[in-house]
């Protein structure tokens, strides 16, 4: 009977008090903020480092980082400068303004300088003359024949013919 007992007791659950609680798990949080009581002054010894460090840099190496730095600034000028040249080249011999062109090397300008001007030349009104007038004088018959081309444009947007 006495070990009836004894294992009615082993087999029933333990239940805690809000004061047990509160026990267990402060103690759990200090054994915790103890593992990382000297994390500031680690933290601070490392800036300490990394500031001495940086010091005992010598100025030759100091030097040798601001020529890359400026070495590496002049290269992506030249870059730019040799691109804004190849632009230019590809401008003049297509007759395409060079800020429209966005390629990298001269052949990938060359299409898109090609492609521009097809567009260009494909934007004319269909069934439109390009007549050139010879004014015999300067201002009069020349608005005369601008206006005679409008009045032929209107005629064929709206269907008369004149």
């Amino acid at each position: 009977m006495a070990e009836a007992q004894g294992n009615q007791n082993a087999n029933a659950e333990k239940t805690f008090t809000q004061a047990e609680v509160d026990a267990i798990v402060g103690e759990r949080l200090g054994r915790e903020k103890a593992k990382f009581a000297d994390y500031e002054d680690l933290k601070n010894k490392a800036a300490e480092y990394d500031r001495q460090q940086e010091a005992s840099k010598s100025e030759l190496q100091k030097a040798q980082e601001k020529s890359a730095k400026l070495q590496a600034k002049l290269d992506s000028m030249e870059k730019h400068e040799k691109l804004v040249a190849m632009r230019t080249k590809v401008s003049k011999d297509v007759g395409v303004p060079a800020e429209l062109l966005t390629g990298e090397d001269e052949e990938t300008c060359k299409e898109q300088a090609e492609a521009i001007m097809k567009f260009a030349k494909g934007s004319r009104y269909p069934g439109v003359k390009e007549e050139k007038h010879e004014s015999k004088q300067a201002g009069s018959s020349a608005s005369n024949a601008t206006d005679g081309d409008f009045r032929e444009l209107a005629g064929q947007l709206f269907g008369r013919k004149e």
